[in-house]
């Protein structure tokens, strides 16, 4: 088996402990803290809470594509949704935007799990969310098109 990889080494720097409250999306509510404490690039441990509704997408087979699969459109659960953990991480796009990319799971009423790619404004705060954003330097997390895989991830940098 050949593994192949892309590495960059960096270290912690800050660790932000957040709560989110009602009505703050989960990622429009992480990049507010990084914007007001100017974090670029980032881990986020997204912990336990509660959702009025989730949307996410989520990979599923498109044979139109290089890689076979390609996100779903998204799909919206109704809450309200117990919000089970998730995680990602706060980088930029290749024009230098923020880019926040968080996968997560949530439970509904009936006890099934949904989860998936988080989308942006699509995840309002119902009661809480406890989130843990750990600011890293020395390395960039910047989204850039590969074209083995015709497909943009994130890649990491050394800086």
């Amino acid at each position: 088996m050949v593994v192949r990889f892309k590495s960059a080494v960096g270290s912690i720097s800050r660790v932000v402990v957040v709560r989110l409250q009602p009505g703050t999306d989960i990622i429009e509510g992480i990049e507010k803290v990084c914007d007001d404490l100017g974090i670029d690039y980032a881990y986020v441990d997204v912990g336990t809470g509660t959702l009025a509704k989730a949307t996410v997408m989520y990979f599923i087979p498109n044979p139109n594509v290089k890689i076979g699969a390609s996100y779903s459109p998204p799909k919206e659960i109704v809450g309200p949704l117990s919000f089970l953990g998730g995680s990602g991480v706060v980088g930029k796009d290749e024009k230098g935007s923020r880019l926040t990319h968080i996968h997560g799971a949530v439970c509904d009423q009936w006890g099934h799990v949904h989860g998936g790619h988080l989308v942006k404004g699509g995840n309002p705060i119902l009661v809480t969310s406890d989130v843990v954003i750990m600011e890293l330097k020395g390395v960039k997390i910047v989204r850039k098109y590969d074209a083995e895989i015709d497909f943009s991830p994130l890649e990491p940098e050394q800086v």
